[in-house]
């Protein structure tokens, strides 16, 4: 059983998630030059413009017709500026699940945008997706990561030893890889109920809307 996930807009009270297009080549490169996106992530430093325009124009799009994932700029609903990513990855349609994961710009980071945006994405692929799990993994230091994770309700189900690479940045500037431990998290549809007040009540944001 394979599906494709829809070309998808999600309103939250303060952001907007949206498919990437060509007017966010200069703000997604710079978001991944920043250095703690070269610490966790596998993307490559430095990030140029014509990466983050082969993503947008041909990665994305392949990625999501062939039903493995899709890519979502996260915007601010007032000012449409980007301030970060939300990617589904290796989706099985049989067993209904999909791996999340975010990234946000370092000026935004600290505002609950991360936890705002994986929540609504999980609303939707629970409510009109049909997904039955979600699955998250994070290096074992990268605690703003697993707060998010905290935050939306998920579970830590254990952890793969040895099984993730992080990058640190040497005097010389160079990157150099950190073998270290991936934190495995589920999210289940019951274990969102509830989860958008309690976000409500921390301060982090207020209420969800809707998705077109």
């Amino acid at each position: 059983m394979t599906g494709t996930f829809p070309n998808i807009s999600i309103s939250t009270e303060r952001l907007v998630l949206r498919p990437l297009d060509e007017d966010d080549v200069p703000a997604l490169a710079e978001m991944m030059n920043d250095e703690q996106v070269g610490a966790w992530t596998d993307v490559p430093q430095p990030y140029t413009e014509e990466q983050a325009r082969g993503w947008i124009t041909e990665y994305a799009p392949t990625e999501r017709e062939a039903g493995r994932g899709i890519d979502l700029a996260v915007t601010e609903f007032l000012t449409q500026r980007l301030v970060g990513i939300v990617q589904l990855a290796r989706t099985n349609w049989h067993v209904r699940s999909t791996e999340l994961s975010y990234i946000i710009a370092p000026w935004a980071r600290g505002e609950g945008y991360a936890s705002e945006a994986a929540l609504a994405t999980a609303q939707w692929l629970f409510g009109d997706q049909k997904l039955e799990r979600i699955e998250l993994r994070t290096a074992a230091d990268n605690t703003a990561s697993q707060q998010v994770a905290q935050k939306i309700g998920c579970i830590s189900e254990g952890v793969l030893r040895n099984a993730c690479i992080a990058h640190h940045r040497t005097e010389d500037g160079t990157w150099t890889d950190v073998r270290t431990d991936f934190i495995v998290w589920s999210l289940l549809p019951e274990d969102i109920e509830g989860a958008g007040e309690q976000l409500a009540d921390s301060g982090d944001f207020t209420t969800y809307s809707d998705w077109n």
